[in-house]
Parts: structure tokens; C-alpha cells; sequence
């Protein structure tokens, strides 16, 4: 059974940082794409950053030079370093692995993050 466990998200003040994690099991980790996603309330959920299984790592425009995605293959983790946090970075952010070949995705469900004074 495959699971993605999101954790770390919380209340911040605008301007803050904070550290979300993935946990994955049940998937040969290391050859999959993760992303993290967000949803706000009322929009559609959007990517935020990904990173490949070689490592390359790709950014929404409004997560460039503010937020960092890495693995961990070693412990099947992927987190998202967000900094310079802003009142619009408030949304439910959600793990999520592809894997083309596979024609797989799974998603986790989610964690809540609100960047508000």
C-alpha cells in the first residue's frame, strides 16, 4: 500500500520559514518524480516544486528563490524549505510522486499551512 505522510506545516507571520516533509512507503522511491503541491480556497491546486529521480528540481514562479525542494532517497523523504513566507503561500500543500513509464501517481493528503500576522 502506498502512503505519503505530509507533516510540518502549521501558523506562521508573513516573512517566517517553515519546513514541510514527505514520507514515503510502498513505492521504489528513488526512481520516482515528487512534487509538492498546494490548493487554496477556491483555486485550483497547483504545482510548487518538483524534483526528478536524478535530482533536477523545477519551481513555480512564486517559489523561485524562496523555496527549496530535496529528497532523501536513502530515507524515501522529500521536503520543501519555504522562507520569506506571504499571506498568499496560505493553502492545504500536498506530496505528491509520478513516474511516467509507470503511467503511477500517488498523492498524500495534505498539510495545512497559513502565513498570516
Amino acid at each position: 500500500q502506498v502512503q505519503l505522510v505530509e507533516s510540518g506545516g502549521g501558523l506562521v507571520q508573513p516573512g517566517g520559514s517553515l519546513r514541510l516533509s514527505c514520507a514515503a512507503s510502498g513505492i521504489t522511491f528513488s526512481i520516482y518524480e515528487m512534487g509538492w503541491y498546494r490548493q487554496a480556497p477556491g483555486k485550483q491546486r497547483e504545482l510548487v516544486a518538483s524534483i526528478t529521480s536524478g535530482g533536477t528540481t523545477n519551481y513555480a514562479d512564486s517559489a523561485k528563490g524562496r523555496f527549496t525542494i530535496s529528497r532523501d532517497n536513502a530515507k524515501n523523504t522529500v521536503a520543501l524549505q519555504m522562507n520569506s513566507l506571504k499571506p498568499e503561500d496560505t493553502a492545504a500543500y500536498y506530496c505528491n510522486s509520478k513516474h511516467w513509464l509507470l503511467n503511477t501517481m500517488y498523492w498524500g493528503k495534505g498539510t495545512l499551512v497559513t502565513v498570516s500576522s
